[in-house]
Parts: structure tokens; sequence; C-alpha cells
């Protein structure tokens, strides 16, 4: 999808690609920063507080991201038994939160300065793949943060989702799941990016 850009549009790719590297980064940054600061040494033990891209991207998620529109970063690890129930859930829920930050950054940015040209698309393009991705990840699919904060808030499904993710083709059937509803999902998150951008007089 998006390697279509890169013969039609080629600064547009690569302010989308920028843009989805340093959001990406940002969301699995908030996630290991989260954790850390809650008493779980594991994401730090794997070398993941830190916003270098390259320990969070990860190469085929990226792939998929450009080709089919949708992907994935590299997933934090953490232990559970050391954050607790409520730990837990706001290690899962500070990936979309920092998206959610950088979107509203960049929405007052774009109000306050009305920047033309260049910055405000930089601007117009960072917050709405921020939206995406907090939309996105908030939706309760298992294997997204969204299912996470659910599973935490009722721990009878949490132990049914989890044991859901620990079978091998979990990550498979998510993945056929999310193409199969693109269409839905998809029309979730335009919504949602319809009312911010509206908002902002975009």
């Amino acid at each position: 999808m998006l390697l279509s850009l890169l013969s039609t549009n080629p600064l547009a790719f690569v302010i989308i690609a920028l843009a989805l590297a340093l959001s990406l980064t940002v969301h699995e940054f908030a996630h290991a920063y989260t954790a850390d600061r809650l008493g779980d040494p594991t994401p730090r033990r794997f070398g993941r507080v830190t916003l270098n891209p390259g320990k969070h991207l990860d190469p085929f998620g990226t792939l998929l991201l450009l080709i089919a529109g949708f992907g994935f970063a590299r997933p934090v690890p953490i232990n559970p038994n050391n954050l607790g129930r409520w730990g837990t859930m706001w290690v899962s829920a500070a990936g979309p939160l920092s998206n959610i930050l950088i979107a509203l950054l960049c929405a007052g940015l774009l109000v306050l300065l009305k920047p033309a040209a260049v910055l405000g698309s930089i601007l117009l393009t960072v917050l709405s793949v921020n939206i995406v991705l907090a939309v996105f990840n908030l939706i309760p699919i298992p294997l997204l943060d969204g299912s996470r904060i659910i599973g935490a808030l009722i721990p009878s499904l949490g132990r049914s989702l989890a044991q859901f993710e620990a079978q091998p083709f979990s990550f498979v059937i998510v993945m056929l799941f999310i193409l199969l509803a693109q269409g839905p999902i998809g029309n979730i998150i335009r919504t949602v990016q319809g009312w911010v951008l509206g908002a902002v007089g975009a």
C-alpha cells in the first residue's frame, strides 16, 4: 500500500515512513518504560527501555505494514508476576496513551501555529498515524493492547485470552482475523480520524 507512494509521491512516502518509525518506537518504549518503572526488570534486560528504533521495529512487521497497510513492532517482553493485575493493565495502556499524547501535541501545534506547506503536512501525517495506532491497538482483539486492558479489568477473561495467546498459532489466527475484518476496523479508524481532523480544521 505505502510502497505505491514511492513512485507517485516519494516525499509523502518518506514522511509517512518516518512518522510510523517514530510512533511505533515511542509506543513500544512507553510499554517498556512503564514496566520498568513499575518494578519489572524484564524490558531493561532485553534492552527495550530505549528510543532506539532498531530495538523496537520488527523487519517482517514493518515490511507487512508497507505492503498490506497493517503490521507490528517487536512486542516488549514483560513478566506479569512482577507487575500484578493493575501494573499489567497500565503497561498495556501505556502504548496507546503515548500515541494519543503525540496526536494531541500535533493537533495543538496545528491549531496554534497553523503551519503551511511541509511542516503542516508533517504534523498532519504524524497526527493521523498516531490516531491509527492508538485506535487500532485499543480494539479488544487478542495480542493487541485493548484485549490486555480488558483482560486486566476482567480476570476470568484475561486468563482465557492468555491461554489463547500461548497457543502456537494464535499469531496467525489473529493476523487472518485482522485481514478479514480490515473493512470494519478501517471504518472505525477512519471515523475517529474524521472527528479529530475535523476538530483541527484539517
